[in-house]
């Protein structure tokens, strides 16, 4: 299989990419508000990444290239269906690592290698209704003025590994190509008893701001067996104060979405 090869699939075409996302439909499952976001993102080739997709999926791709994200943020007010946030239980600290997809239909999304939570109740739920990888780690959020530090180190399961990454956020920008490539993903792939979901979002598109990278000393990216990124600057870098977003249920990711 060549890079042309990778890019394309043998699915249809990627759909658009566009910061306004598409109607939720149906019942929303949960909501949730998503804060203080950075986004840090290094480019690769896609055969780098191409075995660690879902049945059906490959990596998305800009210009050739795909890219890994470490996105460290705050959860807040997270809940089932439309109901108010959830005191204490959904409001807590996330890191993930992830990748971005393409189904054989079209449909572009997101493939999630870690997903680093500080309450063990989410990372056992979501592990098992969703068969996303969470972890429970010890987490950390310091905000002093325009400066961001997030600090994570591993609890459970598996390897260990820690981060620590300092952000200094800037003005806003008018999002480039790569910010709405990167941001404007309206759903996630996962695998669960051999069969490829894929879970539809909606939010409103991301306010993106300029953001200076202080110091960034990750494991995280090691740990999911993406070793020696975080060795070189990242190739995108971003931060949003966030949005609101809701998800829908889950549907089998060989169907196209309906129009």
């Amino acid at each position: 299989m060549d890079e042309h090869d990778v890019a394309r699939g043998s699915g249809r075409p990627p759909e658009a990419v566009t910061p306004d996302a598409p109607p939720l439909r149906g019942t929303v499952l949960m909501n949730q508000h998503w804060r203080d976001l950075t986004f840090l993102h290094w480019a690769v080739d896609p055969r780098l990444v191409a075995d660690r997709m879902p049945p059906g999926v490959r990596p998305d791709t800009l210009d050739g290239l795909t890219y890994v994200g470490l996105i460290p943020f705050r959860m807040v007010d997270a809940s089932p269906f439309r109901l108010p946030g959830t005191p204490w239980l959904g409001t807590f600290l996330e890191t993930n690592v992830r990748l971005y997809s393409v189904d054989d239909t079209g449909r572009r999304g997101i493939v999630f290698l870690s997903l680093d939570a500080d309450r063990l109740a989410v990372v056992l739920g979501a592990r098992a209704a969703f068969g996303v990888p969470y972890r429970w780690s010890r987490m950390r959020h310091r905000r002093d003025g325009d400066t961001h530090t997030y600090v994570s180190r591993l609890r459970w399961p598996g390897a260990r590994g820690s981060s620590r990454i300092v952000v200094r956020a800037g003005a806003r920008r008018e999002p480039t190509e790569l910010d709405h490539f990167l941001s404007a993903r309206w759903g996630l792939h996962s695998s669960v008893l051999g069969r490829t979901l894929y879970v539809p979002n909606r939010h409103d598109p991301w306010p993106v701001h300029d953001a200076e990278v202080l110091a960034l000393n990750d494991g995280l990216m090691d740990s999911v067996g993406l070793p020696g990124l975080a060795s070189r600057p990242p190739d995108h870098v971003g931060f949003s104060p966030g949005v609101f977003t809701e998800f829908g249920l889950p549907v089998d990711a060989r169907r196209p979405r309906r129009t």
